[in-house]
């Protein structure tokens, strides 16, 4: 072992903080954008939105055009002005670039031609109203009630942890938690939490009971089991059916209604008919206040594509989000500081590359998603049918940017088409072999057996063999049984068994 001194020669890629930020705002997503738009405006004097700059809006609105924005055009002439005053050094040091004259850049600002006013030029883009939607959540409408009702502050506080323990599906969920660390906490008990809130443990089941009964009945229910009977007791169901729910639930799931028979000694006739009113029993109380049903996701679409003519056009969905300018007035002001010409000065460049890295990350979504309408133009002429198999290589030799910039592009971002609302990535399918044909999307195939076991005969529902032969038959699609089985459960599609309907 020694210590010596050599040279070594070599190139690596260099994360400037120019490029690390344009990288991190295109993988955003349109609120979290916004987001971060507020924060730069909050931390960066000398930028400015509408709101902030009403007079460069008064302006632009008397002339009929639009605010001037920092666009990719000024900011080069902002680097050529830089190099010019650097010299013909080959290296610029930081003190150089922070001695810009930037009360002459903000003069020259004005005699620079603005952009247009308008992108895409469509008026008739679809109301807001269709996109957005908010519904109360279950919680909200059981903390509602809780408030109405009659309960003691220490039972109301008991009613809260209840709450704050129910699920997705508005079940009452007291198992342990597993940690980061692999450890997993201990299940609880409601009389745990009667002791925690303070109220006798022998009075929780009561209280839970008088929660069970609130609208939707049967939430807060600690399973499907105690559900169905709180819903069955309250309408006043006969004796049989409370029975077979206590007792048969398994066999309920199974339509086993000849073993219900046998044990409990009835005819199966009086078993069907006693099935016939438990399947009338909600078996998800959340299912009209669940967050996450997806026709309750407030969406606002980041591209629209509208057909004009015969072709179709991408504009971008500029509503809601800030445009930034600089803040003219402001920072004159603070340049006749000679203290704070260097803050000035660093807070404009980081200003310039906010703003250049937004609108190249718009450009960006508008490419890509060009891009894609002209590949998947039969899907937006006549439907998800025709959706052709796509990979993200496909779309990155197109354009030109690699595989992961497709990715950070598509993720979390949405397009409004003739065909509905879709995300990006939805455009991304894998083939599937047809015979004598050209290959079909996964997604199609998706459809075309949700389109199958649509129109099957409910009361003889096909296996998963049987609609593997009719995709072959029909479609000429070659598609392994599994595959059928991984496609059925990924559109939430139950098995032959369980689709049966014996009513």
């Amino acid at each position: 072992m020694e210590i010596k001194q050599q040279l070594k020669l070599s190139q690596q890629l260099v994360m400037t903080p120019q490029l690390q930020q344009a990288i991190r705002l295109l993988q955003l997503s349109r609120l979290e954008l916004i987001d971060e738009i507020r924060k730069e405006l909050d931390g960066n004097p000398v930028l400015a939105d509408d709101d902030i700059d009403p007079r460069a809006r008064r302006e632009a609105q008397a002339s009929g055009e639009r605010p001037q924005v920092a666009s990719d055009e000024r900011i080069e002439r902002m680097d050529e002005r830089q190099r010019a005053q650097s010299g013909e050094q080959a290296k610029t040091d930081e003190k150089n670039v922070r001695e810009i004259d930037w009360e002459q850049f903000l003069e020259n600002r004005t005699l620079q031609q603005p952009l247009p006013a308008s992108r895409g030029g469509f008026e008739e883009l679809p109301p807001i109203e269709q996109n957005l939607t908010k519904s109360a959540s279950l919680v909200d409408h059981l903390r509602w009630q809780l408030q109405m009702s009659d309960f003691t502050d220490s039972e109301k506080r008991f009613a809260e942890l209840v709450l704050g323990n129910l699920d997705d599906q508005g079940f009452l969920d007291l198992k342990g938690v597993e940690r980061e660390n692999g450890e997993k906490t201990p299940d609880i008990t409601i009389e745990e939490l009667a002791d925690e809130a303070g109220v006798n443990p022998e009075d929780a089941p009561e209280i839970l009971r008088m929660m069970q009964e609130w609208d939707p009945i049967g939430a807060c229910s600690r399973d499907l089991k105690e559900c169905l009977k709180v819903q069955a007791e309250v309408f006043g169901y006969d004796d049989l059916e409370i029975d077979i729910i206590d007792k048969h639930l398994h066999n309920l799931e199974k339509h086993n209604y000849q073993a219900i028979a046998r044990d409990m000694k009835v005819p199966i006739e009086e078993v069907y008919e006693a099935v016939k009113e438990i399947q009338k029993l909600e078996s998800r109380p959340a299912r009209n206040f669940s967050d996450t049903d997806d026709k309750q996701i407030a969406i606002t679409p980041d591209v629209y594509v509208v057909k004009d003519g015969e072709k179709f056009v991408v504009t971008d969905n500029d509503r809601g989000v800030q445009r930034l300018y600089i803040n003219e007035s402001l920072t004159k002001q603070l340049l006749k500081d000679p203290n704070a010409k260097e803050f000035i000065g660093e807070k404009l460049r980081n200003a310039q590359w906010l703003i250049r890295a937004i609108e190249q990350r718009r450009k960006t979504i508008i490419r890509v998603t060009e891009c894609i309408v002209e590949k998947q133009r039969e899907f937006f002429e006549r439907g998800v049918q025709f959706l052709k198999p796509m990979i993200l290589r496909d779309v990155a030799e197109t354009v030109g940017m690699h595989e992961s910039t497709i990715s950070r592009v598509t993720t979390n971002k949405y397009v409004h088409t003739p065909q509905g609302l879709f995300e990006l990535k939805y455009f991304f399918n894998s083939s599937i072999r047809r015979v004598a044909e050209e290959d079909i999307a996964s997604e199609s195939v998706k459809q075309a057996i949700k389109k199958i076991i649509e129109e099957e005969d409910k009361g003889n529902p096909l296996s998963d063999q049987a609609i593997v032969e009719i995709l072959a038959r029909d479609n000429g699609i070659q598609i392994a049984r599994r595959t059928v089985a991984k496609y059925r459960e990924m559109l939430g599609i139950l098995a032959s068994s369980k689709r049966k309907k014996l009513f």
